[in-house]
């Protein structure tokens, strides 16, 4: 199993806006059976730590290219994620290997 991070850098003041606007997204693409259960957070200078940040999160047990052969993306997806490219000055991901109940050394 794996976590899968994205992380937004907004515009100042624009973290709470992308965040609803990527939960929008990724709901689409829940809905429509792309994606696993998933959480978002920001920090819009509401909390301590680095500001104008938004956090989307969700496990998955494979990785898969979305150009992959056979992969409809909705177009509600495309058009939803036009909607917070203004307000994104920086994004990137991370993938990480959680530690499940069989990995676990003695």
């Amino acid at each position: 199993m794996y976590l899968v991070r994205r992380t937004y850098k907004t515009k100042p003041g624009e973290a709470r806006r992308v965040a609803s606007l990527v939960h929008k997204q990724v709901q689409i693409y829940h809905d429509a059976g792309h994606r696993e259960e998933f959480r978002v957070a920001y920090n819009d200078r509401t909390c301590p730590g680095e500001q104008n940040i938004v956090v989307l999160e969700w496990e998955t047990a494979a990785f898969q290219s979305p150009s992959r052969d056979g992969n409809n993306i909705p177009p509600a997806a495309m058009e939803a994620g036009a909607a917070y490219r203004p307000y994104i000055e920086e994004t990137y991901i991370e993938f990480w290997e959680l530690l499940t109940p069989g990995k676990i050394l003695d």
